[in-house]
């Protein structure tokens, strides 16, 4: 569904990824697994069209997108959960959910979304602003699902999470996959990925240094967290 090939990404003169190949198929969920600076997320605003410098080639479903815009990616259906969420204030759960326009080719109703984020049916009146941190990336998730996205790139999304919420957007992720979302998704928690992806890509310094399955990671699962410095 997604292929990455030879993707190159700079600041300023300083390359951040190099010649970043990767795949990720229909109905799968992929991690990209790396220290801090590796890369990982200028890999996914790159896969998006966000960053403004890059090289190489991204394909959806066999078709060439690294010349689309942003917005036009996301017609085609890719969706991007970054890290910060992208919470507004001065807006409710419901008007965060309504305010994006449909665009993509699988929009969500809000009926199905409240049905898979009771929290945010819950919380529907509030600001988003004043959500759980767990809460807030439950609705970053399905506001991009709501705009009809069928390839997910989550950026970090249980970082700084509770156990609690950690263990609910893990659910959320299998939910999502099991209704025929693909996820591409970063994330620093090896035990966590190994619960909800199929694969794993290990980058460091802007490269793709190693690909692992579930069994590679639970067997290196030390190691990993060595290399990781966690």
């Amino acid at each position: 569904m997604l292929s990455v090939e030879n993707l190159s990404a700079w600041y300023g003169q300083a390359r951040a990824l190099n010649e970043v190949s990767l795949d990720v198929a229909a109905g799968e969920v992929v991690t990209i697994v790396g220290r801090n600076g590796a890369g990982k997320s200028t890999l996914l605003r790159s896969i998006m069209g966000l960053h403004p410098k890059t090289t190489g080639t991204v394909s959806l479903d066999g078709k060439p997108v690294d010349r689309l815009a942003p917005h036009q990616r996301t017609r085609r259906g890719l969706g991007y959960v970054p890290d910060d969420r992208g919470m507004y204030a001065s807006l409710t759960v419901q008007e965060h959910l309504l305010l994006p326009r449909a665009v993509g080719p699988n929009p969500w109703p809000l009926e199905r979304v409240y049905e898979t984020f009771p929290n945010l049916a819950d919380r529907r009146g509030s600001a988003g602003t004043r959500l759980s941190g767990g809460e807030q990336q439950m609705l970053a998730i399905a506001r991009v699902l709501r705009m009809g996205a069928r390839l997910l790139l989550c950026d970090e999304p249980t970082e700084g999470l509770s156990p609690l919420f950690v263990a609910r957007i893990g659910e959320i992720l299998r939910e999502v996959k099991e209704a025929g979302v693909t996820v591409l998704l970063i994330e620093q928690n090896v035990h966590f990925a190994a619960t909800v992806a199929d694969r794993h890509y290990l980058l460091a310094e802007g490269r793709v240094v190693d690909r692992l399955d579930n069994d590679q990671v639970r067997s290196r699962e030390h190691e990993l967290l060595d290399y990781l410095g966690i």
